[in-house]
């Protein structure tokens, strides 16, 4: 599930570091942040065993790493303002 993980935060960091324009990540950075939220998240919902089963599940978990660890780099460097 790991490679399902750093695929799906790949893409989610690439589509937010589009959509995020005033967030001043970059694609980069987005992207990196986005691959470290969806493997920590997928990680501890293994050790957790909440895991929703199956490559639909670690898709879905994979994207909401990524998406929770990309808005709260967001909120920390908004609030560093």
């Amino acid at each position: 599930m790991i490679p399902i993980a750093i695929g799906v935060g790949a893409g989610a960091g690439g589509l937010a570091g589009l959509v995020m324009k005033d967030s001043r990540f970059g694609l980069f950075v987005s992207i990196v942040v986005s691959i470290l939220g969806a493997v920590i998240v997928v990680w501890r919902f293994a050790v957790a065993a909440l895991w929703l089963g199956g490559t639909p599940g670690g898709i879905l978990t994979a994207t909401v790493g990524a998406v929770v660890l990309l808005l709260a780099v967001a909120l920390i460097r908004k609030a560093a303002r």
